[in-house]
């Protein structure tokens, strides 16, 4: 798919991190980007950086997300590219030693609802509701293309650590998402693919201490570094513009495998 001034763009999580970087990219290469956040200061200052606009969205409300969809269709016309990087989630070990109880205690069955619903519902929403638009759309070239939809898992979703067993197995539902929607929507042109960043140089990460950062560094095996949130946007705007990705899920991480802990 050609990215130019004649493509709408949605980017969750467009505020920062991830979903900033990529929100850029796309700016950069022409596209007319529509942020959904829930940090309304954040997201409406990176909209006015980069031309686009901001929608005030939050992925675990269906009527939100329907909302958001509605303000940057009007606003830009049919989107033709969802990158989704928006996510929230809880964490915590299956059993885990409660020393107040002095005995062992199981992660509540509610943690794992919430993460599951912040991260695998959001995913299939966002891309559902992307999709439906994107059908009814006109192709964009001769391969009949309508959409791309690009999803983010994790590394965790492969090498989930210990404490990681809301968001390794949801994000393993992301990547499992992958090929199902890309076989149901491949008669109407519409491709999905995931990426699976490793650890990266997010504000959340960067807020660790200087120590825990160059371990983490030092444990990647090439390059030696935390990823940079452009090398995951630099990704993701491959996805879009190459028609014969598809079904495919991706990781991006150094070569790095995570240890259980």
């Amino acid at each position: 798919m050609k990215i130019d001034s004649t493509t709408p763009a949605v980017v969750t999580g467009g505020a920062s991190g991830l979903g900033r970087a990529t929100a850029e990219a796309l700016a950069a290469a022409g596209a007319k980007v529509a942020i959904f956040d829930v940090n309304a200061e954040a997201g409406e200052a990176v909209a006015k950086e980069i031309g686009g606009m901001f929608c005030n969205v939050d992925i675990t409300s269906e009527e939100s997300v329907l909302a958001g969809f509605e303000k940057a269709r009007a606003a830009h016309g049919q989107e033709r590219v969802l990158v989704h990087c928006a996510m929230t989630s809880r964490r915590g070990k299956t059993l885990a030693f409660d020393k107040e109880a002095g005995k062992l205690k199981r992660l509540p069955t509610e943690d794992y609802i919430y993460g599951v619903n912040g991260i695998l519902v959001a995913s299939f929403r966002l891309a559902s509701i992307a999709a439906e638009g994107m059908a009814a759309a006109d192709p964009v070239n001769d391969d009949g293309e309508r959409g791309a939809i690009v999803l983010t898992a994790s590394v965790a979703a492969q090498d989930g650590q210990i404490g990681q067993v809301i968001y390794g197995s949801a994000k393993a539902g992301v990547n499992g998402l992958v090929l199902p929607l890309a076989r149901d929507l491949m008669d109407l042109g519409i491709r999905v693919n995931s990426i699976m960043p490793g650890i990266f140089a997010t504000p959340l990460m960067l807020g660790a201490k200087q120590n825990v950062l160059d371990s983490l560094s030092a444990s990647v095996p090439f390059p030696k570094r935390l990823g940079k949130p452009e090398e995951f946007a630099s990704l993701a705007l491959e996805l879009a513009r190459n028609t014969y990705f598809n079904g495919q899920c991706l990781r991006l991480d150094g070569g790095i495998r995570m240890a259980p802990r």
